[in-house]
């Protein structure tokens, strides 16, 4: 199993939560087996997720997915996100 971490801010968490939920039957056609959304305690538009992988191939395939970056910046990703991949240990 791959576990992807996503950090990155938002315009407005409102606007990119609903986007995020929207997007989810698809995330899941893309691999994503399970995930979660975090914000800082001081900063709701500071957002923290995880998605759960089979394997590590399908977390770097999702990541790069065009269709993945039209989706972050629609719904108001701001800047490049900090990206990182786990794998259970």
């Amino acid at each position: 199993m791959a576990v992807l971490f996503v950090r990155h801010k938002v315009k407005d968490y409102g606007a990119w939560k609903t986007a995020y939920d929207a997007f989810d039957a698809e995330r899941k056609t893309m691999g994503v087996k399970a995930h979660g959304v975090f914000q800082a305690e001081d900063n709701p538009n500071d957002v923290t997720v995880y998605h759960e992988f089979a394997s590590m191939e399908d977390a770097k395939t999702f990541t790069g997915s065009a269709r993945l970056k039209e989706v972050m910046k629609s719904a108001g990703v701001e800047g490049a996100p900090d990206m990182w991949f786990t794998k259970k240990a």
